[in-house]
């Protein structure tokens, strides 16, 4: 999965600057629309480390969080001015909460197809509830942006916010990666700070648990609630009351902080009612949130001993740290042993392939990962 994690930075661009980077946007826009089409500019936008080097060349600071939501404006208004046959809609706060209308509004405008126009709708919202329910990493979305042409192939950029360590994370959604939305449904990955303890139901590790999380939205809540109970009793209990659980499961469930109080029972009825067939049916319903979510798969790791994956889908930010400290500092020792064994992989050229081999094979591994290093 793609997603970028940034400093949060108070105030808003300049208009000077603003107006300076819609001039030089479009230009770059018009000259990409010519020479290699619509379709790839959605493409490129999706593309995280893409995006990010536009923004730095329109003359936005790398290392911002308004990098993702100036970039966005600006993309917006270059792309209207320009006329083109792409819709874009949504931004920051309250523009991202009129996405709904504003789709529908420029699929008229545009005249796009009433299927593109739909499937854009949903996808909006289901873009949404997977980075804030099935990636629970403490990064509540205010900024989504979506960009589609006439023939369907889009693109969303959203990012959410961590106001207590003041850092934002981007994620990048893209047609030609997308295939389902609750199993690695993101384009590449790359960032700043991995966490501890995130709750990720869109790992392949936690399939198990996702069948058993929409197999229990269709129960009685009543059903639901007393199995909360249970696991809730369960992770309060003794130490001897764990004797017969997995260590997987013990060393997760400090992981877990959850108030019966706060779940959505109305969400759960509904859902009782509905009875989704799968995920997408199952994330487009009303007022299930990241506390029902996780609530769910709570009983399904620990009543139902089914694997959740916790670890942060981010794998790595730093390769050895920083010279500031930020985010730790350079580990020397660690950056003489790459070097030592990367020496002995040149001069060995049968093991240098190999080598290069397993680096490709880590990388494309699971996440979609598509940055790879290439040796002349």
């Amino acid at each position: 999965m793609a997603f970028i994690e940034l400093p949060l930075h108070d105030g808003r661009a300049p208009k000077w600057l603003f107006n300076r980077m819609v001039r030089l946007g479009a230009k770059i826009i018009n000259i990409i629309v010519d020479e290699y089409g619509e379709r790839e500019l959605i493409r490129r936008i999706g593309h995280p480390l893409w995006f990010h080097a536009l923004a730095l060349v329109l003359g936005f600071d790398w290392d911002s969080s308004g990098v993702t939501t100036v970039t966005s404006a600006v993309l917006k208004k270059c792309i209207r001015e320009l006329d083109l046959d792409i819709m874009v809609v949504g931004g920051k706060g309250k523009a991202a909460l009129n996405i709904p209308s504003e789709i529908k509004e420029e699929g008229e405008r545009l005249n796009f197809r009433t299927g593109i126009i739909e499937s854009l709708s949903k996808l909006s919202r289901i873009a949404a509830k997977v980075d804030t329910s099935l990636i629970q990493a403490g990064y509540p979305l205010y900024h989504q942006a979506i960009f589609c042409t006439k023939s369907g192939e889009w693109c969303i950029v959203q990012q959410g916010m961590n106001v207590s360590i003041r850092m934002a994370r981007r994620y990048h959604w893209t047609w030609n990666s997308f295939t389902t939305p609750e199993e690695n449904p993101h384009s590449g990955l790359l960032g700043y700070r991995v966490h501890d303890a995130v709750l990720n139901l869109t790992s392949a590790k936690s399939r198990d648990a996702r069948r058993t999380v929409l197999d229990l939205a269709k129960e009685n809540p009543r059903k639901i609630r007393r199995l909360l109970q249970e696991a809730c009793g369960l992770l309060k209990g003794s130490i001897l009351e764990w004797l017969g659980i997995k260590e997987s499961i013990r060393r997760s469930v400090l992981a877990y902080r959850i108030d019966p109080r706060k779940v959505n029972w109305k969400a759960l009825e509904k859902t009782y009612q509905i009875q989704p067939r799968n995920y997408e049916e199952f994330l487009l319903v009303k007022g299930l949130g990241p506390t029902t979510i996780r609530a769910l798969a709570l009983i399904s790791e620990i009543i139902y001993g089914d694997e959740v994956d916790w670890s942060d889908p981010l794998r790595y930010g730093y390769a050895f740290g920083g010279k500031d400290g930020i985010p730790y500092p350079v580990d020397v020792k660690l950056m003489d042993e790459v070097g030592d064994l990367l020496d002995k992989a040149i001069a060995d050229k049968e093991k240098r392939e190999r080598l290069l081999k397993r680096i490709k094979g880590i990388l494309r591994r699971g996440n979609k990962v598509y940055y790879l290093v290439k040796f002349r």
